[in-house]
């Protein structure tokens, strides 16, 4: 498939002519170069992985599995709330849950990073838990819907402005087990709100 460009990015002539975006041999071989990155970024050390649920848990099943070292697996899912306190509107991010990180070597697993705010939120309290490090790794990055300073310390591909499904993520919960990563026609379904993550 011709639809990666330099950096692993996805490029959008690419989208609009066909509707798989990513297939499995894709996917899996990208997955394999990250988990060495990660493998020799975390030697001699246990990787904590927190997988963000529902969008990381296959990139996290499909990341441990390839990684070569020590590796404590945990899941948290975020909700988020909006709330109106004089006029003006703000997000509160709550999850559950509870996850022990004091002194761990965090990995903080998401399917897709979009405005960065929940990664961002997850990240920052991580490190006031008392985690030894946190980072980030991102099966899709999609950075032009950044929200905040944020930029994963791992990613898979770098994703243009398409609704995706396949692959862990879902439009809301339909089409998560597809093994490859499939464009999804706005005009047809409803997106998904990925507002937070």
């Amino acid at each position: 498939m011709n639809s990666l460009s330099e950096g692993y990015g996805l490029s959008k002539t690419a989208v609009i002519e066909e509707r798989i975006l990513l297939n499995p041999e894709q996917i899996q071989k990208r997955i394999r170069e990250l988990a060495r990155q990660i493998s020799e970024d975390y030697r001699g050390k246990t990787c904590c992985a927190v997988a963000v649920l529902e969008n990381g848990f296959m990139f996290m099943t499909d990341l441990v599995r390839n990684l070569e070292v020590p590796v404590i697996c945990q899941f948290i899912k975020p909700h988020t709330h909006e709330l109106w306190t004089g006029g003006a509107s703000r997000k509160e991010i709550n999850y559950s849950p509870s996850v022990e990180v004091r002194n761990q070597h965090v990995l903080l697993i998401e399917g897709l990073v979009q405005s960065g705010i929940t990664s961002d939120y997850l990240m920052h309290h991580f490190k006031a838990q008392g985690a030894a490090s946190v980072k980030l790794a991102a099966f899709l990055d999609k950075s032009s819907s950044r929200r905040v300073s944020l930029r994963p310390d791992y990613y898979g591909f770098v994703l243009d402005e398409s609704f995706v499904a396949g692959y862990g993520l879902g439009s809301p919960h339909l089409n998560r087990n597809l093994p490859y990563v499939r464009i999804e026609n706005s005009r047809l379904s409803n997106p998904p709100d990925e507002t937070m993550r």
